[in-house]
C-alpha cells in the first residue's frame, strides 16, 4: 500500500497519519480555538493541522509565508484568529506574545492564544483563503468544506485514467491551489503526497526560484504529478534546455496555473517531454474548474485551459466574462451579500467547438485604444513573456493610438537589441492593432520588494506606470486616463 505521506523524514502510513490528525483536533478543541491561522512551511505538520481543522469544525486560515507583515496582521484581524500556529522559528516575529511549544506531526511549533473579538463569517466557513488584490490588501475568500471536497473529487474523477499514485507538492500548501490539488485531492485518491521544505526545491519567497536545484529533486523523488506556476516552468525549460536533457519520465501531468502559459511556452515544454496541462481556475470557485489532461485529446490545443471539470459549470456571458457554477464559495470576509447561483470571474473567455475553455485576460483591465479598439493587456502580455528574453512586461495603451510595454529581462546580460527582436516575434503572433509600438527596460524587477508588484508576483499597473511615465512619454493627462482606466 503506498504511504499516505513522505516528508524526507518518515514514510507516514494512512494510520499513522490519523493518528497526528487526531491528536491536532484534540489540541484544538482543547484550547477552544475557534479561527486558526497557521504560517508553516510545507511538511507533515501543516497537513495534519489542515485535516484536524477540519475534523474539528475550526476554520483554517493558512498564511503563506511570503505575507509582509502587514498582510499577516491585515489577515488575523479581518478573520477574528483566536489562535495562531506558527513554525518554531517564526515565533520570534512577535517577541510579545505568550507562546508555548506544541508538537504536529512529531514537529515543535510555536502556539499562542490571541485575544481576538469574534467576526461574523458566512454560514459552514471551513477555510478562508487569503489572495493579494491589485492593492496588495489580502482579500479573505470563506469556503465550505463542502464546495473543497466537491473540487477535490473532481479532479479526483477527471484524473482517475492517469494512473497518479505520486504527487509532488512543489508550491506552498498555503496556497489554494496546491492545497485543493496538490493536498485534499491526492489524499481522497489514496495518492502518496510527497512534500518537502520549499526551499529544497528551490522557491523562496514568493518569486525566487532556482531551477536546477527543482530539476534536481524531481529527477531524485520521481513524483508522477505536480503543480507549477507559469514563471517556474519557464525557467525550468529554460534549464532543461541549457543542460540539454528531457524531464524525467516519471512525470505523468504537469498542472500549471495562476496566471496564463502562452502556446510558445506549453508547446516548448511539451518537447522537452513535460506533459503540459495548463487550467483555470480561481478562489471564488475553490480553486481550479478546467484541466487538460493529457491522453484525453492528444495533443489538448496549446493555449487553451482545458475543459470544465465534472464539480464545475461554466458558460460565457453576452459581454464575454466568464461565469462559474457548481463550487462556489460562501463569500468574502467583511461582506454580507449573498453570492449569486452563476459567480461573475473577471475574466474574458471563450468556449471552443470542442469544449475546450480560452482565457483572455481580465475584464476590468480592457484597454481602448485612440482607434476605439478593445485589448486586454494580459493577452498582449502573454506574448511577450512567451519570448525567452523577457521575464515580466506590463502593457499600456488606454486612450493611446499604440500600445506600449515596460518590460524586465530575464537576463541581465540582454542587450536592448535582444529585447526588441522578443517584441518583433511577439509582435508577429498579433494583429496590428494589439502590437507593442514602443517599450523602455523596467527600473526594477516587479516584486513586491520594489513595490512594483503584490506579494504574490501580481504586478501593481498603476505602480508600474508611475515610475515609468517620463520614459514611455505619457502626459500628466494621459497618465490620469492609464490609471483611472487601470484601477476602477
Amino acid at each position: 500500500m503506498n504511504p499516505a505521506l513522505d516528508d524526507g523524514q518518515r514514510a507516514w502510513s494512512a494510520v499513522d497519519l490519523q493518528r497526528a490528525v487526531d491528536d491536532a483536533a484534540a489540541l484544538l478543541q482543547r484550547s477552544g480555538t475557534r479561527v486558526l491561522a497557521s504560517l508553516l512551511d510545507n511538511g507533515a505538520p501543516f497537513v495534519a493541522l489542515d485535516e484536524a481543522a477540519l475534523q474539528a469544525h475550526v476554520v483554517h486560515v493558512p498564511l503563506p509565508l511570503f505575507f509582509t507583515p502587514e498582510q499577516v496582521q491585515h489577515a488575523l484581524r479581518a478573520a477574528g484568529v483566536d489562535t495562531l500556529v506558527v513554525a518554531a522559528p517564526l515565533a520570534g516575529r512577535w517577541p510579545g506574545l505568550p507562546w508555548a511549544a506544541a508538537s504536529l506531526a512529531g514537529e515543535t511549533v510555536g502556539w499562542v492564544q490571541l485575544p481576538a473579538a469574534a467576526v461574523t463569517l458566512p454560514a459552514a466557513t471551513a477555510k478562508i483563503t487569503f489572495t493579494s488584490g491589485s492593492t496588495g490588501t489580502p482579500k479573505g475568500v470563506c469556503l465550505s468544506a463542502d464546495a473543497m471536497q466537491r473540487v477535490a473529487r473532481g479532479l479526483v474523477e477527471a484524473m482517475a485514467p492517469l494512473g497518479i499514485t505520486r504527487h509532488l507538492n512543489a508550491l506552498p500548501f498555503a496556497v489554494l491551489l496546491e492545497n485543493i490539488a496538490g493536498l485534499m485531492a491526492p489524499r481522497l485518491h489514496g495518492a502518496t503526497v510527497v512534500t518537502r521544505p520549499l526551499a529544497a526545491l528551490g522557491l523562496g519567497g514568493a518569486s525566487q526560484f532556482d531551477a536546477a536545484r527543482f530539476d534536481a529533486a524531481v529527477r531524485t523523488l520521481a513524483p508522477h504529478s505536480l503543480i507549477l506556476l507559469p514563471q517556474m516552468l519557464r525557467a525550468w525549460c529554460a534549464h532543461l534546455q541549457r543542460i540539454g536533457q528531457h524531464a524525467p519520465a516519471s512525470l505523468k501531468l504537469v498542472a500549471v496555473g495562476g496566471a496564463a502559459v502562452g502556446a510558445p511556452l506549453v508547446n516548448a515544454a511539451r518537447s522537452l517531454g513535460i506533459p503540459v496541462g495548463e487550467g483555470y481556475g480561481l478562489s471564488e470557485g475553490a480553486s481550479v474548474q478546467t484541466l487538460n489532461l493529457p491522453g484525453r485529446d492528444n495533443p489538448t490545443p496549446p493555449g487553451s485551459a482545458g475543459r470544465v471539470l465534472p464539480h464545475a459549470r461554466l458558460r460565457v456571458a453576452p459581454d464575454g466574462e466568464l461565469l462559474i457554477a457548481g463550487s462556489l464559495f460562501s463569500g468574502y470576509l467583511g461582506d454580507p451579500g449573498p453570492v449569486p447561483e452563476w459567480w461573475p470571474t473577471g475574466d474574458l473567455g471563450r468556449i471552443d467547438g470542442d469544449g475546450f475553455v480560452h482565457v483572455m485576460g481580465r475584464k476590468k483591465h480592457v484597454l481602448i485604444t485612440s482607434y476605439g479598439r478593445n485589448v486586454s493587456p494580459e493577452w498582449v502580455e502573454t506574448a511577450l513573456c512567451s519570448q525567452p528574453a523577457v521575464l515580466q512586461a506590463v502593457v499600456f495603451g488606454d486612450g493611446q493610438p499604440a500600445l506600449s510595454a515596460v518590460l524586465w529581462p530575464a537576463s541581465p546580460a540582454a542587450d536592448d537589441a535582444t529585447l526588441q527582436a522578443a517584441v518583433n516575434a511577439a509582435n508577429a503572433t498579433l494583429p496590428d492593432y494589439a502590437r507593442i509600438a514602443s517599450w523602455v527596460r523596467g527600473r526594477a524587477a516587479f516584486d513586491a520588494a520594489s513595490g512594483l508588484a503584490t506579494a504574490n508576483g501580481r504586478p501593481q499597473r498603476a505602480a508600474i506606470l508611475q515610475a515609468h511615465a517620463d520614459a514611455l512619454g505619457l502626459a500628466d493627462h494621459e497618465l490620469d486616463t492609464e490609471l483611472v482606466t487601470e484601477n476602477p
